[in-house]
């Protein structure tokens, strides 16, 4: 493949129709997404991405019964630990706030974590809200005057660079509020398989489908 994303967002969703179609209950699909993460991730690295963020639980997710938020968050716990064993450069962006934040996940906040060599950037979104993200530029009532370095840089998710491509799992076509700033620009594959059934083939489909894409970023 000629152009491969540098940095791609993931949209795992899909996991309680999962469970639902398996009979389980709702909160127990959560787990089964866990193991396609660290699939995903070991993809991405072979295929030369550079960057790669996981959309774990939003502020709005936060409203389901509290059977299936603590299964998520416990999760999305899961996860980053999973991830820290792995070679990367680990940041958690979220609300860190709110007392549905996991306190466990606090210190991949502060600062990028290096594991390993730390080449491969991993980002997870916990508790994120895209108004949250963009409040601090709200509150400052200057928005007019700030430039388009200065906007970008009051963003609580600064730290992330723009996303070139994003995959969405589950067949939902729309974002759910990711990234609002990072994605303006990004193209997006949608595949109708939910997350838990992951398989390599839609990653390779998706990158396939992306060296036809016309990126000129309005120009």
């Amino acid at each position: 493949m000629h152009r491969i994303p540098t940095h791609i967002g993931i949209i795992p969703d899909g996991n309680r129709r999962w469970a639902v179609n398996k009979g389980l209950s709702k909160e127990k699909g959560y787990i089964y997404g866990l193991k396609p993460g660290i699939k995903l991730y070991e993809l991405c690295r072979e295929m030369g991405v550079k960057e790669l963020t996981f959309y774990g639980f939003t502020q709005d997710n936060t409203k389901r019964p509290s059977v299936q938020t603590n299964a998520f968050r416990k999760a999305c716990v899961d996860a980053v630990r999973m991830l820290s064993q792995r070679d990367a450069s680990l940041l958690v962006i979220g609300d860190v706030n709110s007392p549905l934040f996991p306190r466990e996940l606090k210190p991949y906040t502060e600062k990028r974590k290096i594991f390993g060599k730390g080449l491969f950037k991993i980002n997870f979104l916990v508790n994120y809200g895209w108004k949250w993200d963009i409040n601090k530029i709200i509150k400052s009532g200057n928005i007019n005057q700030l430039s388009q370095k200065g906007l970008f840089d009051s963003i609580a998710s600064s730290q992330l660079s723009r996303i070139d491509l994003i995959i969405r799992w589950g067949g939902r076509r729309r974002l759910s509020g990711f990234l609002p700033i990072q994605t303006v620009y990004s193209d997006i594959y949608v595949i109708d398989d939910l997350w838990p059934d992951f398989k390599k083939e839609h990653f390779y489909k998706a990158l396939k489908w992306y060296q036809d894409q016309d990126v000129t970023l309005g120009g």
